[in-house]
């Protein structure tokens, strides 16, 4: 008799096996009593005839509470109709640990509600899928920048001061130091690294303290930011778009399953395809003047200026030159046109805004001393920064993708809060 988990269940067709997990269903039809079983893997629909098992077997499927954790016991048939398209000619039943009450029934709940017991509700199939699909475009973002010869850099959570601003940053006591921050982006110490290995990327948590409640917004997040030597604008803009097109394609190639459970509509993504068009900020005000959108030139986009330029293309849309004074200090500025800082946002269609954010880095010593100056940043925490300028400064370039933006436009998700196990809110923290 084997143990094993469901998604294995192929190989042992004909076998008498054991299967351990969860009740996540179950239904009767007379004589024959269905189960149907999850183990994080899959799911298993586990088939009870009355006349094959002892009356207490058969009484004990039709009494069992909603996530109990059992153990089942059968033979491995093939059946198209089933979950994963197998199925379980049950004979036995173990209890390992009895619920009852379970709080989350298929009746409709609350958002409220679902968050308070969002360690519960990651169980249910929606929530599986969607981390599923999360998993894999971690998978792909690794896969996409290993393949290419980027070196991994794990770049500081606590630094000692702003990257893009000092009003959105967690601050805490350091010890007899002073404060620290909660980093809002490794993309400083990426730029070190770029200049000692060429091609680096970092990746991990994020923090902004800026207290936005619209569906785009986390207080932690997940960003990837690749960082290049040698590169310009254009060297990251391509890079970004096959960047975007390799985690696209990856997530339908391999999780075309869990993009069916939640209904997700396939034909955007298809078109998810290089070479993606590019537009300049100019370009990008003209369109919504061409809508009748009040905009000043100057400004930066909002969500609704972003759908609205977003919803003329019919793959992600890269917007480029943006004004210097709505851009970070580090961003390099258009030599033709110093009003303008050589930056780039990728917009995703269908109204998810901007996934990617990026820019070729000023490498020029005294006009990067000048913006640290004009942003009123303490020249003390950069001089660091400064000294990449002062030893072998090239042109370089690099961008930031946000995960959760990324999995809600993939897997077509309202709100970033399913696309993370444990959100982090303005006003929730917990579970």
């Amino acid at each position: 008799m084997h143990k094993l988990y469901i998604s294995n269940l192929s190989e042992h067709v004909g076998e008498v096996v054991s299967v351990k997990g969860w009740l996540y269903n179950k239904r009767s039809s007379g004589k024959i009593k269905f189960i149907i079983l999850r183990d994080g893997t899959g799911y298993l629909q586990c088939v009870y005839f009355k006349g094959n098992v002892t009356p207490e077997i058969f009484e004990l499927a039709d009494s069992i509470g909603q996530e109990s954790a059992i153990e089942v016991t059968g033979t491995v048939k093939a059946e198209p109709r089933s979950p994963g398209g197998y199925e379980l000619d049950a004979t036995g039943l173990t209890i390992l640990h009895e619920t009852h009450d379970y709080p989350i029934t298929p009746k409709e709940h609350g958002v409220e509600f679902l968050m308070d017991k969002r360690h519960l509700w990651l169980r249910s199939s929606r929530q599986v899928a969607i981390m599923k699909i999360r998993h894999r475009i971690i998978k792909a973002v690794r896969d996409f920048f290993d393949d290419r010869g980027f070196t991994l850099l794990d770049s500081p959570i606590l630094t000692p001061s702003a990257c893009e601003g000092t009003s959105t940053l967690f601050s805490t006591d350091y010890f007899d130091l002073g404060k620290a921050y909660l980093t809002q982006s490794g993309q400083l110490y990426a730029e070190a690294g770029a200049l000692a290995l060429g091609k680096v990327y970092t990746f991990g948590p994020t923090f902004r303290a800026e207290k936005s409640k619209t569906r785009r917004h986390l207080t932690e997040f997940w960003m990837v930011e690749p960082e290049v030597a040698f590169a310009d604008l254009d060297d990251d803009m391509d890079l970004a778009e096959e960047f975007l097109e390799y985690i696209v394609q990856s997530v339908m190639k391999d999780r075309a399953e869990e993009l069916k459970v939640l209904e997700r509509d396939l034909t955007p993504l298809q078109k998810v395809v290089r070479p993606f068009p590019r537009i300049s900020y100019d370009e990008a005000v003209n369109i919504l003047h061409a809508e009748g959108v009040e905009f000043e030139w100057g400004n930066d986009f909002g969500a609704a200026d972003e759908t609205i330029i977003s919803g003329k293309y019919d793959r992600p849309v890269m917007v480029h030159r943006y004004p210097s004074e709505v851009k970070a200090f580090y961003m390099k500025r258009d030599p033709e046109n110093p009003k303008v800082a050589l930056a780039v946002d990728v917009l995703a269609p269908e109204g998810y805004g901007e996934i990617i954010g990026g820019s070729q880095r000023e490498d020029d010593l005294d006009l990067l001393i000048g913006r640290i100056k004009a942003h009123e940043l303490p020249m003390e925490d950069f001089e660091w920064y400064l000294d990449l300028r002062r030893y072998g400064s090239v042109p370089h370039a690099g961008f930031g993708l946000g995960i959760e933006r990324t999995v809600a436009w993939i897997c077509g998700l309202e709100h970033v809060r399913e696309t993370i196990p444990f959100a982090r809110m303005i006003y929730r923290k917990t579970p």
